[in-house]
């Protein structure tokens, strides 16, 4: 920042003239470091930290949970060389904080909706992949946190799709998005969520668009909006989860795969489905349907 100043005392048209050399003993710095920064008044590393700066920026505004460190590792693989430590001076520089990483009041506001609420607590559906509902749940290990992103159908109450992973990032909603997508096919289908940052994400809505989805979103502190889902984890808590105490995050992930496709899906009757299972409700839709 001082180098303009000694080129604008040094230069011709200048009221004051002052020397190149006074200038620079008077301010610290030598006169070869501003020469060399007059031949090339932006360096290399001026210009490789706008990069990562601009990549940064990118990165958490996918995701507004993502602090210098989930930060760094996603530049990292992005195929940017730098340190954990050159991420984090960039970021503070550039007020890139994780929105836990801030004091919180008590007149805190949520993040917006990006979505209109589509559904008002009804979830109920007359066919297939009409309603989707979508949440995060997560459970603690001795390796860590584990956590799970399902998305379920209103109709017959199945897992359509699912997506676990060691990190509460926007990438884990997508996943399980991709998943229940790949796996049905839908078109103009409703899916409903929570404000959570996930489901803010750009990736997440990119998503959503590319399959032909509309999102929708309920308020803010109200569980109920979201009731059909939370009956779901409730079940998978009481079941699965609290179950014992889980050393390895992969010993807890089996159990949950091993639950939804296996007991929840095949085994479990559920009243609203005339005492049947997500399965076998939906085969004899399908069945009905053909008929």
């Amino acid at each position: 920042m001082m180098y303009p100043l000694v080129r604008e005392l040094a230069a011709a048209g200048a009221p004051i003239r002052v020397p190149v050399a006074v200038t620079c003993r008077v301010l610290g710095f030598s006169r070869q470091a501003y020469y060399q920064w007059l031949r090339e008044p932006l360096s290399r590393r001026d210009l490789e930290n706008a990069y990562l700066t601009n990549a940064a920026v990118d990165v958490h505004a996918e995701d507004g949970e993502f602090g210098y460190r989930f930060i760094y590792d996603e530049l990292r693989d992005a195929g940017y060389t730098c340190g954990e430590n050159r991420v984090q001076r960039l970021c503070a520089r550039r007020g890139l904080f994780s929105v836990h990483s801030r004091k919180r009041g008590n007149n805190r506001r949520p993040g917006p909706p990006v979505h209109d609420d589509l559904v008002g607590r009804d979830f109920t559906a007359q066919q297939p992949d009409e309603k989707w509902l979508t949440d995060i749940t997560e459970h603690p290990t001795a390796e860590g946190k584990l956590y799970l992103c399902a998305v379920k159908d209103c109709y017959s109450n199945r897992i359509v799709g699912y997506s676990i992973d060691t990190r509460m990032k926007s990438s884990i909603a997508v996943s399980a998005l991709r998943n229940a997508v790949s796996l049905r096919g839908p078109r103009g289908t409703i899916v409903h969520s929570d404000r959570g940052s996930q489901f803010r994400s750009r990736k997440f809505v990119n998503e959503l668009h590319r399959a032909g989805l509309a999102g929708s979103m309920g308020r803010v502190g109200a569980a109920g909006d979201n009731a059909a889902m939370e009956s779901f984890f409730a079940l998978l808590q009481k079941n699965v989860l609290n179950r014992q105490r889980w050393q390895t995050r992969e010993e807890l992930r089996l159990a949950i795969v091993i639950w939804i496709e296996k007991t929840y899906h095949r085994r479990r009757r559920q009243r609203r489905l005339g005492r049947l299972t997500p399965v076998e409700f939906e085969t004899i839709y399908t069945t009905a349907q053909a008929a």
